[in-house]
């Protein structure tokens, strides 16, 4: 499939696009970022195409993007994305656009059962395309961008459009169409996690296994960690790994030689952070007991009688509804949703829309059935 792309990097080319694109129905629309290479991640690239034509909008030359912000927010244009989470999170951080009338072409698949929904297998089974992922990990906020890595950019977006027209029509056959509407309105609305005060241990995979003294010194190998990574503009990653620096916070060593008896680092980690690192272990080992901090674990909350035997008849009709509707049971009724039911214990369709976390495509399709399980169930 080849249509022609333009590469957008000047306020005047922008304009002209706009001026296009505000005819248009519907847009696909695809981000590329540099995530991997710095600190603080933008996004370097936004590829929106057309029936006929594709744009490579360059956003590191053109300094305001404001102008695209109203085709984003027309609910008159469809913006049809591909998991579009990371997309419009970005979107909104760095040019503070907002999406209406979104289509996520990977809910879609899921929704309509599709077991593999990754872009790259969803083109293989809808169009046949092989699609090379090499430049997907590259860099791509380095100017000027070669020819090659440009034409990736603009493949995956020009066959997103065909391929929302395909599942829409599924969608609607297999009555699904609310239910992909209102998750994608609800999935236009999320917005970037704020930094905060919480300890930097609250993000960390295996924190809630250590012990106080181990736990703090995590925390300060973390501030140590960030503190060279945005100094460097580097990734978290690529200055320590986390597996190095579990191992450097359970082991605790304050000499160069423990450090190294630990296998954690590479020798060039070593020569450059060594001596830093045993630092703040040696400083932290040296807090208070009544000072060290403590892991908050969310204790589950004590379910009234009858509550489990509920979650789990809500379960089985879940497991057997989504075998019939050949989807995932999660993205039917996640587990969430079956514990508020559960809780809540509506005795019909209307006080079952009092669950807050229940939508209401759910309801409307199946509704009188959770309801005739709670009631077999009680």
């Amino acid at each position: 499939m080849e249509i022609e792309t333009q590469v957008i990097n000047t306020q005047t080319d922008l304009k002209e696009l706009i001026k296009s694109l505000e005819k248009e129905n519907a847009v696909a629309v695809d981000l590329e970022a540099d995530s991997m290479y710095h600190f603080k991640e933008k996004v370097c690239l936004i590829q929106i195409a057309t029936e006929k034509t594709s744009a490579v909008i360059d956003p590191l030359a053109i300094k305001d993007l404001t102008p695209l912000q109203p085709i984003f927010s027309s609910p008159g244009i469809q913006k049809v994305f591909h998991g579009a989470d990371y997309d419009v999170r970005s979107l909104y951080r760095d040019f503070e656009i907002k999406i209406n009338n979104l289509f996520d072409t990977e809910l879609a698949c899921r929704l309509l059962g599709i077991k593999e929904t990754g872009l790259q297998a969803v083109l293989k089974t809808f169009f046949n395309v092989d699609v090379d992922k090499k430049y997907q990990k590259k860099d791509w906020s380095k100017r000027p961008l070669p020819k090659e890595m440009m034409a990736y950019a603009s493949k995956d977006v020009i066959y997103l459009l065909p391929l929302a027209r395909r599942l829409i029509h599924r969608l609607k056959n297999t009555d699904r169409m609310t239910w992909v509407f209102e998750e994608c309105e609800d999935l236009s609305n999320v917005r970037p996690v704020l930094s905060n005060d919480a300890p930097l241990f609250m993000k960390f995979k295996g924190a809630g296994r250590l012990k106080s003294r181990s736990l703090a010194v995590l925390e300060d190998l973390l501030r140590f960690r960030k503190g060279v990574a945005e100094k460097k503009d580097r990734p978290l990653f690529k200055i320590i790994g986390n597996e190095s620096i579990m191992k450097i916070a359970t082991a605790r060593p304050v000499t160069l030689r423990r450090l190294k008896s630990t296998n954690a680092l590479s020798e060039r980690q070593i020569s450059m952070y060594g001596s830093d690192l045993i630092k703040v272990v040696a400083k932290t080992l040296k807090i208070p007991e009544s000072e060290l901090p403590v892991y908050p674990f969310n204790k589950p909350p004590v379910l009234p009688n009858g509550v489990p035997a509920k979650i789990k008849a809500l379960k089985a009709w879940r497991a057997s509804k989504a075998r019939a509707l050949e989807i995932d049971p999660g993205m039917l009724c996640n587990n969430a949703l079956i514990a508020a039911i559960a809780v809540n214990n509506p005795g019909d369709p209307k006080s079952l829309a009092a669950v807050k976390e229940m939508k209401n495509w759910q309801m409307q399709a199946f509704g009188r059935e959770i309801i005739r399980v709670l009631k077999k169930a009680s």
